[in-house]
């Protein structure tokens, strides 16, 4: 049964990560569907075009945690069920695939930004306070969200293999793990990606019809 374990780990956590809490949030707080103007992204940022800060921090705060809880639980409780590192890399990258292709919202979802630095502070929080610092400093310099997203995705792997050498023990599983998000956070950005090219990019706080 034990050998199972990890499998039925990485399906509890793709099931949380498909709450697009961006849509759940905006009804109970009677917004409009995210996913019906501005970036039709179902994600904080898009939210927070809505006019509703509020709204915007409680998606952000949710979609984090989403990919958060399920790698803390089993780094916390599933050595007894035989759950290793190998599995938090599973549970990560499957809370991160349930919030881009959610199960619930016939698989349309965001783009992972938040969930995947859920993840991240899951694996450890320094490691988060890395990559949310260098989603900070990117974001306040040039006011793009999307460019914040991309340069902090792509430096999370190199910060976790950077850390093995001051800090914490570096599995390559969950290298690899971080590796496919950034790619995968990547691919969901590439119409912003061509935008930025352009100078057609939506800057942080602007609304679009």
């Amino acid at each position: 049964m034990q050998s199972l374990n990890p499998l039925l780990a990485a399906i509890a956590a793709y099931l949380i990560g498909s709450l697009s809490f961006a849509v759940i949030v905006s009804r109970l707080m009677g917004l409009k569907d995210p996913r019906t103007f501005g970036s039709r992204n179902p994600g904080a940022t898009n939210v927070l075009r809505s006019g509703s800060k509020a709204a915007a921090i409680v998606t952000l705060l949710l979609d984090a945690l989403k990919g958060l809880l399920p790698v803390l639980a089993v780094k916390w409780f599933g050595k007894p069920y035989g759950l290793a590192d190998g599995t938090v890399a599973m549970v990560g990258l499957a809370a991160f695939l349930g919030h881009l292709w959610p199960v619930y919202f016939r698989f349309q979802g965001g783009k992972g930004v938040a969930t995947f630095i859920g993840v991240v502070f899951g694996i450890d929080p320094v490691l988060g306070l890395a990559t949310g610092a260098t989603w900070l400093i990117i974001a306040f310099f040039f006011r793009y969200s999307s460019l914040a997203s991309l340069v902090a995705a792509a430096f999370a792997p190199a910060f976790y293999l950077l850390g093995d050498r001051v800090q914490w023990y570096a599995d390559t599983r969950v290298a690899v793990a971080l590796f496919v998000m950034a790619m995968l956070l990547a691919y969901r950005h590439r119409e912003n990606i061509a935008r930025l090219l352009q100078g057609k990019e939506l800057r942080l706080g602007a609304k679009k019809a």
